[in-house]
């Protein structure tokens, strides 16, 4: 059985079908990913269209099913928009918001971010420059994916230099905020690099969807997230001995 509220950990992963997959092929694909995450322990989130979100919860257990947007609405008039209460209802644990794709108002997404809280469901918000990444973090949303507008589909990563400002300029300033980097991402590779460079997670849509086995792609980037993850934990550890052992104050 789900538990009634999820707390967002790293390191993570993101399975974002976008609308290239509904219905039956995208049930089966999420319970293949499901099967993952419980097997490697990942928290994975996967995105669905609207109308799936209810078949894909009733038949998970281990993602986290996550709706691609929604509207800052309350119960009563909003014709055509998408009601926070009915997402949560129907299984959505976190809500992406502000995609390139499907961009908000500063106005819209500060209210949406607010309505994630009054339903314990997790926002995911994107932006674009660091600027920007730390101009959403004041709004005080639970993960913040940094991408470059420019390389989203491109399978081209964002540039070192790029990941590490984002990365540390919001850990350092947002510490409670996890900070996913994901535009380009399109091989094992690249997941287990930024998650070296301190990203908290990671994820991918035309890098999965395009690839020759589409689950076999989510479980070999799952794999190297927790690899980086694990070496990086081996790294601080390592830094915290060294340091304890050349102080005179230990």
């Amino acid at each position: 059985m789900r538990e009634s509220m999820i707390k967002p950990k790293t390191p993570f992963f993101v399975v974002n079908p976008k609308s290239y997959l509904f219905g039956k092929e995208i049930f089966e694909f999420a319970l293949q990913v499901d099967k993952i995450a419980n097997e490697l322990d990942l928290q994975i989130y996967f995105t669905c269209p609207y109308t799936d979100i209810r078949y894909i919860s009733n038949i998970t257990n281990s993602i986290i099913v996550c709706a691609q947007s929604m509207d800052p609405i309350i119960p009563g008039r909003g014709m055509g928009l998408i009601l926070p209460e009915s997402l949560k209802d129907a299984g959505a644990k976190a809500v992406f918001l502000n995609h390139a794709e499907n961009k908000k108002t500063v106005t819209e997404l500060n209210k949406c971010i607010q309505r994630t809280k009054e339903l314990d469901m997790i926002s995911i918000v994107c932006a674009d420059s660091p600027k920007e990444a730390n101009a959403v973090a004041c709004m005080n949303p639970d993960i913040i994916v940094a991408e470059p507008t420019d390389k989203i589909g491109s399978r081209e990563i964002a540039d070192d230099s790029y990941i590490i400002e984002v990365v540390q300029s919001l850990h350092r300033q947002f510490p409670n905020i996890l900070v996913n980097i994901a535009s380009g991402i399109s091989t094992a590779e690249d997941c287990y690099h930024v998650i070296r460079l301190g990203a908290d997670g990671t994820g991918a849509t035309s890098g999965i969807l395009t690839a020759k086995n589409p689950v076999q792609q989510v479980r070999e980037m799952v794999k190297a997230v927790k690899k980086a993850s694990r070496e990086n934990e081996e790294d601080r550890k390592n830094s915290f001995r060294s340091f304890t052992t050349n102080s005179p104050h230990f």
